[in-house]
């Protein structure tokens, strides 16, 4: 696995870019996970990130630390994102992405987000860029 994979699996912080339909970035800090291919992002049906990939499915992401050098490491992706939709899917994608948060699922929070999450964003990257300072 590349340094780049790694770092992506274990932060726990994600910046995703969509566009509303009035063409303004719309930026959001989100939990995820990544699989060392896809990005996948837990939410509701109702959000506007999940609005903005339903009309506009180009979005960009950046995972980041540090802020002074030598300990400072980035990368932004560009790509391309779906929802689904599909219940059995996203409630196994969905508890996957809680437990790197939760050390259970059995608690009041994060019950509440299972319950929550109609939909995954599903981030197919194909571009990526990392700096190291």
């Amino acid at each position: 696995m590349t340094k780049r994979d790694e770092f992506l699996k274990d932060q726990k912080i994600l910046r995703l870019a969509t566009v509303d339909g009035d063409k303004v970035p719309h930026i959001v800090p989100v939990w995820y996970r990544y699989s060392g291919k896809k990005f996948y992002i837990g939410t509701n049906t109702k959000t506007a990130k999940a609005k903005n990939v339903k009309k506009n499915s180009q979005v960009s992401c950046c995972i980041d630390v540090g802020i002074n050098a030598p300990n400072i490491y980035g990368v932004l992706v560009k790509g391309n994102a779906n929802l689904i939709l599909e219940e059995n899917k996203v409630k196994t994608i969905a508890k996957k992405i809680l437990l790197r948060y939760f050390e259970s699922l059995d608690g009041k929070s994060a019950i509440e987000l299972l319950n929550d999450t109609d939909c995954i964003i599903e981030i197919i990257p194909k571009k990526f860029t990392v700096w190291n300072y």
